[in-house]
């Protein structure tokens, strides 16, 4: 699918000296576009909304609001929409970026299944090592879940390593092993291979994700999902980060004496290599 951008810049020469005015304010105000209706458009760019819909017909569009169904649909599927009342009502902002955010945890929180999630915790302490795959903008989330899981347990590892590729490290997964795949939207073409791989090798598979991604729950042993809705441009993961507390926190519930155990020691080294600030 051609970008409406992309369109007006092919198509620019052949404008109209009024469609011109139209395709230079889009152009300047390409993230704001979801947000303006036909006549607000016309307004701003000072042209009559009739020449806005030849225009808009001209690009392919039917009707004007087809376009803003693409815009909107891009957003969805992660790439960067911005709505221009983010920028001018900062209040306004603040309350709608908290009702959103409350929106994703009370989405996860009321759809996740109790006995799917006790087997994932059960998996997490039983399984001999715990490798979690996270790329692109799943790869914070993945270190974060890294870290956490090491405070309660031994064993865990964060794939790809920086430079390198996924094959050495799959070789030699066996089923007393798990994986973890962190794969959010626009994530890359190799999250579906790597999991049919994974369950062709019967290696017990975890997949957190975004409720809308089917295709890839549908190949993991278990799946998580966390919405990452947002009133802004960019996706939110605070439902992600919030799953992972979650999760760990019942594993070391799970493993209480041993968890404790370890996190002494680890506060012990802590303090021998004084590694962090105690005040």
């Amino acid at each position: 699918m051609t970008r409406l951008d992309e369109r007006l810049r092919s198509h620019y020469s052949q404008l109209s000296p009024q469609e011109q005015r139209i395709a230079d304010f889009v152009l300047d105000h390409y993230d704001d576009l979801v947000s303006y209706n036909s006549a607000e458009l016309a307004r701003l760019a000072g042209v009559s909304k009739a020449t806005v819909s030849r225009l808009f017909k001209r690009l392919g569009y039917e009707k004007y609001k087809d376009m803003r169904e693409e815009q909107r649909s891009l957003r969805q599927s992660g790439m960067p929409v911005a709505d221009s009342r983010d920028v001018v009502q900062g209040n306004t902002l603040l309350a709608r970026h908290y009702k959103q955010e409350m929106a994703n945890l009370t989405q996860w929180v009321n759809a996740i299944d109790a006995g799917q999630f006790g087997e994932v915790v059960q998996a997490l302490g039983s399984s001999k090592r715990v490798f979690v795959v996270g790329m692109r903008n799943a790869f914070p989330v993945a270190l974060h879940l890294r870290q956490q899981l090491l405070q309660v347990r031994s064993g865990v590892q964060v794939l790809p390593q920086p430079g390198q590729t996924l094959a050495e490290e799959l070789v030699e997964l066996t089923a007393e092993d798990m994986v973890v795949v962190l794969g959010f939207r626009r994530r890359p073409r190799i999250i579906r291979p790597l999991l049919q791989v994974l369950q062709t090798q019967q290696v017990p598979t975890l997949v957190i994700c975004e409720p809308q991604a089917r295709g890839i729950i549908e190949l993991a042993r278990w799946h998580l999902c966390a919405p990452l809705d947002s009133v802004s441009a960019f996706d939110s993961y605070a439902s992600a980060n919030s799953l992972i507390n979650l999760l760990v926190n019942a594993l070391l519930h799970e493993q209480l004496a041993h968890g404790r155990q370890r996190i002494h020691q680890i506060a012990k080294l802590y303090g021998q290599l004084d590694e962090l600030e105690q005040r």
